[in-house]
């Protein structure tokens, strides 16, 4: 099962926080900072698994894709294939990309409800439910289309929009 999704800039600071169990906000500080400690201190060219036994309990794995300004962190148990969890890194970004025209970290602070929705269409409850990149974009801009259109109807006012609707 995923427990966490985490985009950290490379300053430390958290772009998006997504647990799967309960935390209080005060260790979800403390689990981002660990983290980051963690992967700031990686020298290049090593692998992008990471036990993450002391921070997060036993069994505890994370794997991270450090792109630019950014690390994309996704933290799972055991029961997680780690190249499957790599591949799924892989994918968010991709559809990020897709989403932003090569995302950077403003696409993410200025956009946090579109990587969130991106988020929910990928993983539900810590379970992978898609993979597909193209599927994801489709579903994606379905909600922005639904979304646009509802908030265009709730701003024309109510008589008016029944005198159209007869």
């Amino acid at each position: 099962m995923i427990q966490a999704v985490m985009v950290i800039s490379t300053l430390g600071k958290p772009r998006l926080l997504k647990f799967y169990n309960f935390q209080d906000s005060e260790k979800h500080q403390e689990l981002v900072r660990g983290v980051f400690q963690l992967l700031s201190a990686r020298p290049e060219g090593v692998s992008n698994f990471v036990e993450a036994d002391a921070i997060f309990g036993p069994g505890t794995r994370l794997v991270y894709k450090h792109l630019a300004t950014l690390y994309f962190v996704f933290v799972f148990d055991s029961s997680e294939n780690e190249l499957a969890m790599l591949d799924l890194v892989q994918v968010f970004v991709e559809t990020l990309n897709r989403c932003f025209k090569n995302v950077c970290e403003l696409d993410i602070v200025f956009n946090f409800n579109k990587l969130h929705t991106v988020l929910d269409e990928m993983i539900l409850g810590g379970q992978v439910i898609e993979t597909s990149s193209e599927q994801i974009m489709k579903s994606v801009e379905e909600i922005a289309r639904l979304e646009k259109q509802s908030s265009t109807t709730s701003l024309i006012p109510k008589s008016i929009s029944e005198r159209f609707s007869r």
